[in-house]
């Protein structure tokens, strides 16, 4: 289990990133760009993945994460279960989230073409 708060540093650790509000949640942001979301009264967070990522991630534990269930989820919003998570996991999932946003696409594909050669 991952209390709130715990999510709240490690979310708020990443280089850039500021809370702001979003409807009735809280979103984490780099770059003006959403990586994850928190409703106050809920131990599930919302985190944007790619598909691939996504996939990975889900098919760790789909009890713990799981694609939201809309077109959204589709896009790689995967929502997380604090009370099922292992901190480990969680960072990695914010990792990955961060990463996803505040890298640009073009260096990303920069970097796939560096592994490529």
């Amino acid at each position: 289990m991952v209390a709130i708060n715990t999510f709240k540093q490690l979310a708020l650790s990443f280089p850039g990133t500021e809370e702001q509000p979003h409807f009735e949640k809280s979103s984490y942001r780099v770059k003006k760009k959403i990586f994850a979301t928190h409703a106050p009264d809920s131990h599930i967070i919302c985190v944007k993945l790619s598909e691939i990522d996504q996939s990975v991630f889900c098919a760790f534990d789909k009890t713990i994460i799981y694609p939201v269930d809309n077109k959204w989820g589709k896009q790689g919003w995967t929502l997380v279960d604090l009370k099922k998570v292992k901190k480990a996991m969680l960072v990695d999932l914010l990792t990955t989230a961060y990463n996803g946003v505040a890298v640009d696409k073009a260096t990303r594909q920069q970097g796939i073409k560096a592994k490529r050669s």
